[in-house]
This record gives C-alpha cells, structure tokens and sequence, in this order.
C-alpha cells in the first residue's frame, strides 16, 4: 500500500486490516472522499460537475465533461477509469444507466466507489457503494444527481438537492457554486475543506478540442477553496466579456465593444489589465481624450504600462498620430 495512502488512512487502519489481499489492492486507489454534483441545464442543455474536498487537486480525480456526451464524477476510493471510460461508453451512445451498470458491474472495488453519470439527454446515474464512509448517499432529480460520502452528518446530500432545485434562475456555473457552498453549510467533509473544481461543457460537440470546456476551474490547495473557486468564476466572467468586447472590435461595433469591456470592468474594476486594454481601445477609436485619464492613473500605478504602451505601435495595436502618441506617452 503507497505511504501517501497509508498516512490519510491512519484513523481508518483498524477498518483497513480487517480486508483480505484483494480488498487490500482496492484501497491503493486514490482517496477523493468528497461532495459533488452532475447537472444539466435544460435550457442551454450545457452539462456541469462541481466538487470540493479535503484533498489536494480534488478536480484531477473527480470530474470529467465532454461537450455534447456528457459529465462524471467518480469519487471515495476513485476509479479514475470511470470518467473516460464512461465519457466513452457514452459517446457511443449508451444512456447513464447503462454506462454505470456496465462499469460497476466489472468493477470488484465498486462497494468503495461513489459515481455519478449524466448524459446529454439529461439522464442521471449514481452509485454508491455500501463500504463509502458515512455519511455516504446521494440523490438524483431531475437533470442532476448529488452525492457525498466521509461527510460530517447525514443532511449535506438533501441540503445539495434543495439548493440546486431552489436556484433554477441562476445560470449553471453559479447554481452549482449554490449547491456545493449548501453542502459545506451543512457540514460538509468531516475532515475540513482544501480543494475545490468546476467544469462546464457544451450542449453540442465542438470541432476544435480546446472549446470543449466552457469552463473548467480548478482550486488546488487553499483554506476556502469555494470562496476562491467564486473569485475565479467571477474572473473568468470577466475575461469573457474582454473576449466578446475583443470580437466585436474586429468587427468594426464599437458600441458592442464598449459595453462588453464595461461588463468586464464592473465585475474587476481593481483589474488594470481590463482598464488599460479597454483605454487603448477608445484611444484607438478616436477617444483619445477620453482615454488619457485612464491610462495616467494606470501608469501612475506601474509604469511598465507606459513601457507597453510604447511597444504596441511596432505590433499595430496602437494606431494614433505622432501627437496623439505622445500625449499618451507623456501623461
């Protein structure tokens, strides 16, 4: 058995050495005891999985999405086979009943896994295996499926599914952060908290493999990591309306532009990325007065800014006259 196994499962040694050999080869599987959803929205038809544990890198272990087929998360004594495995089953068109019966039922370590299927269809799947640590179940509803095991109490999974059920007018990404802050709210993984993941993927399938993940977060290692799991979904927010405000400058809409950088620096307005990428673009269509105070207070604060701004003529993102330039320059 790995040291770095044996050293987690020291409360739990006396359980451990009651296993023959066999069992014993079960339990060198990576720990993710944990709380997690799968879920679909049915208007979008995109597909989730939100977790979080007392584990480092939880999201490594736990969830699997691909666009257009479907989600898992595999968790307790993680078969990590179950997430590309099941995506494949399900990619071929098996539903998430089938995909689970037909992983469970090779599996001789399922009484210790925990795992949840959903397909694209919105069908639901879950397991969980008589031997998880208590308090350990889950519950599927419509479209989704939460699921816990080594929790503190009994309440976390029905806290999960009241949260995901009572939140229905929230996008996706911010319903799941509903239900896995619920879950911790109501005791959550008796050991503590340390890592945290969010994955969001496409109704449909994608052509470029690198789109697949509408979202994907991960909080490695922190003292609240759905905390900082909510920061980073707010920059990522951000960042995509910088993205949008980007697409619609090379198509000549300018006001689009405007508003999507103003999306973007409402949800970080301490962000001096977003003000001064947004500051060069008004300067370059034809606000450049408008654009002087922003950038002055922007190189007030680093003046690595001004050295940018002096490098971005060569590369054509800063198209101005010489007196223009130099009133920026100059600030």
């Amino acid at each position: 058995m790995k040291s770095y196994i044996l050293k987690t499962l020291i409360p739990f040694a006396a359980i451990i050495l009651l296993h023959n050999v066999q069992a014993q080869n079960i339990y060198k599987e990576k720990l993710a005891h944990t709380y997690s959803i799968v879920a679909r929205d049915k208007v979008t038809g995109e597909m989730a999985v939100g977790v979080q544990s007392h584990w480092f890198s939880v999201g490594t272990l736990v969830s699997w999405g691909k666009s257009g087929v479907g989600v898992v998360a595999t968790q307790s004594f993680v078969n990590p086979a179950f997430g590309p495995d099941g995506l494949e089953l399900m990619s071929e068109g098996k539903s998430a009943e089938e995909t689970l019966q037909l992983l469970i039922s090779e599996d001789e370590g399922r009484e210790v896994r925990q795992v949840a299927f959903l397909d694209a269809n919105g069908e639901v799947a879950a397991f969980t295996g008589k031997k998880c640590i208590i308090s350990a179940s889950h519950i599927i509803g419509d479209n989704y499926s939460v699921q816990a095991n080594m929790m503190l109490n009994d309440k976390v999974v029905p806290a999960m599914a009241k949260a995901f059920e009572e939140n229905n007018d929230l996008p996706l990404a911010d319903r799941i952060l509903k239900v896995l802050m619920a879950a911790q709210e109501a005791g959550g993984d008796i050991r503590g908290k340390q890592s945290a993941a969010l994955i969001v993927v496409h109704a449909e399938p994608v052509d470029n493999p690198w789109l697949d993940k509408k979202i994907d977060l991960r909080v490695e290692d922190h003292q609240e990591p759905l905390i900082e799991l909510q920061r980073l979904l707010k920059v990522h927010k951000a960042y995509e309306h910088m993205n949008r405000g980007d697409l619609a400058m090379e198509t000549g809409d300018m006001k689009r532009a405007m508003k999507e950088y103003g999306e973007a620096e409402s949800l970080l307005p301490e962000s001096l990325e977003i003000r001064y990428w947004k500051a060069v673009t008004m300067a370059n269509n034809d606000q450049v007065q408008a654009a002087l105070p922003v950038l002055k207070e922007i190189f007030n604060e680093d003046e690595n800014w001004r050295e940018l701004t002096k490098r971005l003529p060569e590369s054509d993102l800063l198209n101005l006259s010489e007196a223009d330039f130099k009133k920026i320059i100059e600030l």
